[in-house]
């Protein structure tokens, strides 16, 4: 998908921080993302930072029609472009710090399932605890978390921050495999049990 490439390149020369990556997912890693969400039941499905919408493709193939798909995305261009790709997905350009808002407003239970592609190693402290006080206030108790972080932030001082911060916030904590398929090379978190 070049022009969503060029797109993602683009949009990061813009804004770096709030896009955190040169190009969109591969679906290698938007499959071990994705893993947790549920083969049955009506599931409510939040992601957060879809982009173009590697991960985006991947929910709506597990949910194949059942449950809610809210996907939060903050750049205007790439929301636009996502509500047009896939129409099934309710898709909110907003600020994902406002989560619980969204899914009230929708008239909408706590999510069973939050897909972030979110930049975490890019965002400062109080970013990240904002976010992820967002994503923990709007989990339903058995619920799933999942993210990922490219192998290169592996050392960055955000990056170990944002990894205690997952630690403080769930009861569960387990890092996947790396996906050497996708560009850069990536790892996923999987975490339950907000706290």
């Amino acid at each position: 998908m070049a022009n969503d490439t060029a797109l993602f390149l683009g949009q990061f020369l813009r804004n770096p921080a709030a896009i955190g990556a040169l190009a969109p997912s591969s679906r290698h890693l938007a499959a071990a993302v994705c893993a947790p969400v549920p083969e049955k039941g009506e599931p409510i499905v939040v992601e957060l930072g879809p982009g173009t919408g590697p991960f985006t493709a991947e929910i709506q193939h597990r949910l194949s029609g059942r449950g809610h798909h809210l996907a939060v995305e903050l750049n205007e261009r790439m929301a636009r472009l996502l509500a047009e790709r896939f129409p099934a997905v309710d898709v909110a350009n907003e600020d994902a710090t406002r989560l619980g808002k969204l899914l009230a407003d929708r008239g909408l239970r706590m999510a069973d399932v939050v897909v972030s592609g979110l930049p975490w190693a890019a965002f400062p402290d109080q970013l990240q605890r904002d976010l992820l006080d967002a994503v923990t206030g709007a989990m339903s108790p058995g619920a799933a978390f999942t993210t990922f972080s490219y192998i290169h932030a592996i050392p960055l001082s955000s990056a170990r921050r944002f990894r205690a911060l997952l630690a403080e916030r769930f009861e569960e904590v387990v890092p996947g495999r790396t996906v050497w398929r996708n560009t850069p090379p990536a790892f996923v978190f999987h975490a339950r049990r907000p706290r």
